[in-house]
């Protein structure tokens, strides 16, 4: 307790009724989290056992366990929940199945299950109507809405075919005893609100709740977390309504205020001291942010120096813009000696990266964006690891369905699901079902014949399975399932066919080192592998700058950051300017700034190209905001201007003089 601030102490020490800990960025939420979880369990308080914290991520998840394990001694934290949203619904669909209908081992749909299920639901459709309605549904499911529910709510006619949809869509799911991701959310609102004797059980099972990032609620989430922590209200809350960035996929930050409404004896603690940024980088976003209406405002204030002015620069266009940013990390990695990991470049759409990575290259920087099509999510290889996942177990459900349509055979929607409701009838999984002459006989011979052709692949996949490696196995089943032949029918040139085709020798070569590194290699480990490769799928630049979007950067921290594009129509974005909504812009840059620990740069360009045409550009207007007291523009400090040149040419001949000695 002593190395706490008294804000912190405070938010750790009330334990009594429900508590809400807005945390300013770089305030230490994280900590006030880890050391209330300490404090209920050392004191007795609470078992661990009894205790759930919820987080926004695995990743953060994963880092709240290992902190915990080193903070506690021994079996103090045995049967502590530290888990995502989505987890904990999982956890709890997979012990009240029945109560919504499902079927222990049920399947979970991502989404590009969900996609192909709604595209067939809507024939002749364009990707991006489905694409709409899958929006949509997502956004009913978000609201806590059943298709009913849906329907009812709905006023414009697009809300009203979206909603007939959704019902069609969730009893397709009910067949094949799947959810999808929101559903891990709204079916276990829907059976607490209404199950008195199962909410009361639940509670008992979950004492004290802790909740972070709790700005990024959806309205199915905040029922969870109401439900659960029922009248009484013992739960934490920790948020930070600055940094609530995400209304575009469903978060509501007016959760914050409703909970005051829901919970009046709620207790409200702020943590405005940051432990980040310099007090420069902090006056700047204290005053831009104070544009922005607040329920309860905060003012963030540090120990550490002011550091560098805020640099401003103005760019003939986005090339020359990356120009800039490339030479100036260049320049700042040699002269003060600085990671390369220590360099952010953020910008508002992924669009903005290829001029950046340009200059990157030409420069020779080390970089990582994040945010690419992660490998994992690559369409051939779910495909194939849909194929090794069925192979090692038959009953997985949601693998068959993709493995059966990759490639497409003759095996339509219709007859899947009319062979789930035989599988569930016969109390079998799907592709044992399939094997059945019965099952065959009962579906049209095209698909039935498709079916057959399947099953005798996947039994020689099995029988090679004995015999083969597991990156054996990839390349065998590649060529074997037809993957490789789609694959050569969907490219229009080799060049691609050659790109994706190397997608599937990556993940064979990911099994081959996995066997060398660990000796693991034949099929008997194949879903230990698989289980792993899950895992190791980290998007970590390791010693490279970091390209990334500023909604992917929450939660990160820089010795220097670049934010790029910093005009009206960019940052803030031109539909939220038209529309006048422009606080959540606001709030994202905000978030942007407040990445910085030392040095801050924002950069705008004065015109671009659309449609062969060059266009001007206006600044953002976030930087009139700013306190200009804090900027240094370029051309507005011609002191300032010379001393920098100056000090980048002495920091040339020390790199050329380094270079003779």
């Amino acid at each position: 307790m002593n190395s706490l601030n008294q804000p912190q102490r405070d938010a750790v020490r009330h334990c009594d009724g429900p508590l809400l800990v807005l945390a300013g960025a770089g305030s230490g939420k994280t900590r006030v989290i880890i050391e209330k979880i300490a404090h209920l369990v050392t004191s007795g308080r609470m078992p661990a056992k009894r205790i759930a914290a919820i987080t926004f991520t695995n990743k953060a998840a994963k880092e709240m366990r290992e902190r915990l394990g080193k903070r506690l001694r021994g079996d103090a934290a045995e049967g502590l929940t530290i888990c995502t949203f989505h987890a904990l619904g999982l956890r709890f669909l997979q012990i009240e199945h029945a109560s919504v209908g499902l079927k222990r081992g049920f399947s979970i749909f991502d989404a590009d299950d969900s996609n192909a299920q709604i595209k067939d639901l809507m024939p002749g459709a364009k990707n991006d109507a489905v694409e709409a309605a899958k929006n949509l549904i997502s956004r009913a499911k978000n609201a806590g809405l059943s298709p009913e529910e849906a329907l009812a709510a709905s006023k414009a006619t697009r809300e009203q075919e979206a909603a007939k949809l959704y019902a069609r869509y969730q009893a397709r799911l009910t067949t094949f005893n799947a959810v999808d991701f929101d559903d891990l959310i709204r079916l276990p609102v829907q059976v607490l609100e209404h199950d008195a004797e199962i909410a009361a059980a639940w509670r008992e099972r979950i004492g004290y709740l802790l909740v972070d990032e709790c700005q990024d609620t959806n309205d199915a989430q905040y029922r969870l977390l109401k439900v659960l922590a029922g009248p009484r209200g013992d739960f934490t809350c920790v948020g930070d309504d600055d940094q609530s960035i995400y209304a575009w996929r469903g978060a509501n930050p007016d959760n914050l205020m409703q909970m005051a409404r829901d919970y009046p004896a709620l207790q409200v603690i702020k943590l405005e001291q940051n432990y980040r940024c310099s007090n420069r980088v902090l006056r700047a976003a204290n005053t831009l942010i104070a544009n922005n209406p607040h329920e309860h405002p905060k003012k963030l204030w540090s120990d550490q120096p002011d550091g560098d002015r805020i640099r401003v620069w103005e760019c003939r266009d986005n090339e020359h813009e990356a120009e800039k940013v490339a030479a100036e990390i260049s320049y700042l990695h040699t002269a003060r000696d600085a990671a390369w990991t220590d360099f952010c470049i953020l910008f508002r759409g992924n669009h903005q990266s290829r001029p950046l990575e340009k200059a990157m290259q030409l420069l020779r920087i080390p970089y990582h964006l994040t945010g690419g099509t992660a490998f994992l999510e690559r369409q051939e290889v779910k495909d194939a690891l849909s194929w090794l996942r069925l192979v090692v177990n038959p009953d997985d459900d949601a693998a068959f369905l993709r493995a059966v349509q990759s490639p497409k055979r003759e095996v339509g929607a219709t007859s899947l699901a009319k062979l789930a409701e035989m599988a569930q009838h016969a109390h079998l999984p799907m592709s044992r079902a399939a094997e059945s002459m019965g099952a065959l006989k009962a579906l049209p011979p095209r698909a039935a014949n498709g079916l057959s052709a399947f099953n005798d692949i996947l039994r020689d996949l099995r029988a090679y399975s004995a015999q083969l490696s597991a990156a054996e196995l990839v390349r065998r089943l590649s060529e074997r399932s037809g993957l490789l032949a789609e694959i050569r029918a969907q490219c229009k040139d080799d060049a691609s066919f050659a790109r994706r085709r190397a997608n599937l020798d990556e993940l064979a070569d990911w099994f081959e080192h996995t066997h060398r590194s660990e000796g693991r290699g034949n099929a008997g480990d194949l879903a230990a592998q698989l289980a792993l490769l899950s895992r190791n799928d980290k998007d970590d630049g390791g010693n490279q700058v970091r390209l990334m979007s500023l909604h992917a950067a929450k939660g990160l921290e820089f010795r220097y950051v670049f934010i790029v594009g910093c005009e009206d129509g960019t940052l803030p974005h031109e539909m939220s300017v038209e529309e006048g909504n422009l606080a959540e812009e606001r709030r994202l840059m905000y978030v942007g700034i407040t990445r910085a620990k030392q040095g801050l740069y924002l950069s705008h360009s004065r015109e671009t190209r659309r449609f062969r045409e060059k266009v001007r550009l206006k600044p953002s207007r976030f930087l009139d905001e700013l306190p200009q007291s804090e900027l240094q523009r370029d051309g507005a400090d011609p002191e300032a201007d010379a001393a920098s040149k100056k000090e980048r040419a002495s920091a040339g001949l020390a790199a050329i003089q380094a270079l003779f000695d």
